[in-house]
């Protein structure tokens, strides 16, 4: 399908599965054995999710997708890491996906206990902190622009991890440039099931 898509029409295709979710309209589409059975030997996703490992956070299913539609890389509040970076890299080249859709929710776990580091000034324990050190500067800079909540800091995470990509990765830089790949970022509304897009680099 990435063959035939653009950044627009993949994301097009996010936002209508999106509206019948939240409808409960969904039609499970690609879920059935001749899907299976299509998809042994290749693989050709037409979009890539990097979203929370939250449980309530399941891409294929608040999108409508079924198999082989999205490469979904997933850790907690959507920390970017060297495999992280390798996975979407891989997404991009030689997959060809034509966008990637970072993927943050309300009330995160992970933004929530970088907040509550940022204010106490006590950091937790294990690797537990390795995750709140990399959402720190996203905390630093919500908190300069006066946002205190856990939900507003998480949507400046979400964009703040979207320039990350590009400032890390040359791979996905290049790509955005060369108008091949867009990146989004979107929030979820646990309550409604709405994805909400909250920001946007390269042309879609």
């Amino acid at each position: 399908m990435s063959e035939t898509l653009t950044p627009a029409e993949a994301w097009q295709t996010l936002r209508d599965g999106n509206e019948r979710f939240v409808a409960g309209t969904s039609i499970h589409p690609n879920q059935n054995a001749a899907r299976r059975s299509e998809l042994v030997s290749t693989q050709n996703p037409f979009c890539v999710i990097f979203g929370c490992s939250d449980s309530r956070l399941a891409a294929e299913i608040i999108f409508d997708l079924g198999l082989g539609d999205a490469f979904v890389v997933r850790s907690a509040g959507q920390v970017i890491d060297d495999a992280v970076l390798g996975s979407l890299e891989y997404a991009i080249d030689p997959l060809g996906v034509p966008l990637i859709v970072i993927l943050g929710h309300d009330s995160c776990g992970a933004v929530t206990a970088s907040v509550n580091a940022f204010s106490s000034g006590t950091m937790p324990q294990g690797f537990v902190r390795d995750l709140v050190e990399r959402i720190m500067p996203s905390v630093i800079t919500a908190q300069r622009n006066g946002v205190t909540t856990v939900d507003e800091t998480v949507v400046e995470h979400v964009k703040q991890t979207g320039e990350r990509l590009l400032e890390t990765s040359q791979v996905i830089a290049r790509a955005v440039e060369e108008g091949r790949t867009a990146v989004l970022g979107v929030c979820y509304h646990l309550d409604e099931g709405k994805a909400e897009l909250v920001s946007g680099l390269g042309n879609v």
